[in-house]
């Protein structure tokens, strides 16, 4: 797929372009793999780890379009990574945040319209879906607009697509390196926002590899759902400490009991795949006319029934404390 092509990943210091890079330049050979990030300090470091001829480290923000239109030169795919995630951080800044999430998005996008990019994947998130803090809702902006910009291309060969899953195990700011923390400092309990919680379960490692497969099956306009296993956060805290207490604190600002990734209002769009979804677009595109029930790599789907909604606290698979305590080891890997 990357054999020969340029690659950019914008916000390609975090958790997820480090993966991202290391898989690619694991299995293919691409010309260029250009790292796009405003973090001097992290780019210098990935430098010292990923340095083969390949690599490119370009400092920009996605609030720079003029930035963007220059590091997309030449560029066949572009994976949007860059975002402000932390959910309180973004109700407390509230501009910084739609200038990254919402504006940035529209930049990423001009810029692949004016370098004729051939493909586009954006990373969304489960708080896309029914927002109720302004992260999921700048989010559900940015998805709203990839998925436009399908019909923005005009003459452009540029495809736009988006992907969205939960709760990566390990990423930074999320709860098991919180737990670690807490363990390894000796607590003495570790805090639970509700006993009820649930949350969708995905590795890093699924996460890249699920993202360069949608690379493969899409044709634009598409909203990729990886099905993945849900777990209970009291069984979590029994997996990574066995008899230690935990303690209600109670739900956070901006914080759901469950994950939802396909939302019920879109059942009459949602697609089923053996091991993932398809949001299709709501909107018609005017340059064609898609057959999203068999993807680009000969995969059919089906649509689901109505009212069906992708529920973290009603799904089929939840992991049982073993299983989710060999998940998290080799999901740290």
């Amino acid at each position: 797929m990357f054999d020969d092509k340029s690659v950019l990943i914008t916000g390609g210091t975090g958790s997820f372009g480090r993966k991202f890079v290391r898989n690619v330049l694991k299995s293919f050979k691409p010309r260029r793999l250009i790292v796009y990030s405003r973090d001097e300090l992290k780019q210098y470091e990935m430098q010292q780890e990923f340095d083969q001829p390949a690599m490119r480290y370009f400092i920009g923000d996605v609030r720079d379009g003029e930035r963007l239109r220059t590091a997309m030169k030449g560029v066949n795919y572009v994976v949007h990574a860059a975002a402000l995630k932390q959910v309180p951080a973004a109700e407390y800044n509230p501009m910084e945040c739609i200038k990254t999430n919402v504006h940035g998005a529209e930049n990423v996008i001009q810029a692949a319209l004016d370098a004729n990019i051939e493909k586009v994947v954006a990373l969304s998130t489960d708080k896309a879906a029914q927002p109720i803090n302004l992260y999921g809702a700048t989010k559900l902006a940015s998805d709203k607009l990839f998925i436009a910009a399908n019909n923005m291309a005009g003459g452009h060969q540029t495809m736009f697509s988006v992907v969205r899953y939960g709760n990566v195990v390990g990423s930074r700011g999320s709860i098991v390196p919180l737990f670690n923390k807490l363990i390894a400092d000796g607590a003495d309990h570790l805090p639970i926002t509700d006993p009820r919680m649930t949350r969708f379960w995905i590795s890093l490692q699924q996460g890249v590899d699920f993202v360069r497969k949608s690379f493969e099956r899409m044709s634009g306009g598409e909203i990729f759902v990886p099905m993945i296993p849900s777990v209970r956060i009291p069984d979590l805290a029994a997996a990574m400490a066995p008899g230690l207490p935990t303690k209600v604190v109670g739900i956070r600002p901006g914080e759901k009991l469950h994950e939802i990734m396909c939302p019920t209002d879109d059942s009459h769009l949602t697609l089923r795949f053996h091991d993932h979804f398809v949001i299709k677009p709501t909107i018609k595109f005017f340059r064609k006319d898609i057959d999203y029930l068999t993807n680009q790599i000969g995969e059919k789907g089906e649509p689901v029934v109505d009212g069906f909604e992708y529920n973290s606290g009603r799904n089929d698979h939840f992991l049982d404390i073993a299983e989710i305590r060999e998940f998290n080891r080799i999901a740290v890997q």
